[in-house]
């Protein structure tokens, strides 16, 4: 799975000389909680959240009054407040390292770049699609989980035991076992019924650990 597969598209971005008070409002309107911010060129130059937004609006004991305050946000732009060096990913990069680096770096979203060109923004809703996408959650079937020795040719002798009896794997994801012998292997099947699968599991000698 590709970053570019599941990314938002063409991504609202500003420019550093724009006011906060806008760049708030286009937040508030798309309701979203990151813009990147380019350049005159269209090179990306820092990125502007939310909460940096909310560090530098006055707090409510403030003693300035409306008009000082209004007058206040109307001089603040984007440059004064926006993080340089934002975290980036490439639009080829895999699902799996775009979300191991939101992850380690404690971050809800990701700027997808092309090369060095905006190409699109990857939140923690496109990574949870993905995840969707990639347990087969969408297709109403069997979801078997079993523990079986990591050999070669084992998910083999499983898938071909499957389709011997007209049952299709939508979805297969592998994870560590019990110990480095084993491995926890998580399969969507359609096309047979559940008995079927717990069946045809038992006759290799899978540790079923769930079915459903």
């Amino acid at each position: 799975m590709i970053v570019r597969d599941f990314m938002t598209k063409n991504p609202i971005y500003t420019n550093p000389k724009e006011l906060i008070s806008n760049v708030k409002s286009t937040m508030d309107r798309e309701q979203i909680t990151k813009v990147p911010v380019l350049d005159d060129s269209g090179k990306l130059i820092g990125v502007i959240t939310k909460t940096d937004l909310k560090k530098t609006m006055p707090s409510n004991a403030t003693t300035l009054d409306i008009y000082e305050l209004s007058y206040l946000l109307s001089k603040i732009t984007v440059e004064k407040v926006m993080k340089t060096h934002p975290i980036t990913i490439q639009k080829d990069a895999t699902i799996e390292e775009a979300a191991k680096i939101m992850s380690e770096k404690g971050i809800s979203s990701l700027i997808v770049m092309d090369g060095e060109v905006l190409s699109g923004i990857l939140t923690k809703t496109d990574l949870f699609k993905a995840v969707v996408d990639m347990f087969g959650f969408r297709y109403e079937g069997v979801r078997a989980e079993v523990e079986a020795n990591d050999n070669p040719g084992e998910l083999a002798k499983i898938s071909k035991a499957i389709a011997d009896k007209n049952g299709k794997i939508v979805s297969v994801i592998t994870a560590d076992g019990s110990d480095v012998s084993k491995r926890i292997i998580t399969l969507k099947i359609i096309g047979i019924s559940k008995e079927t699968v717990e069946e045809i599991l038992k006759s290799l000698s899978a540790d079923i650990k769930d079915i459903r």
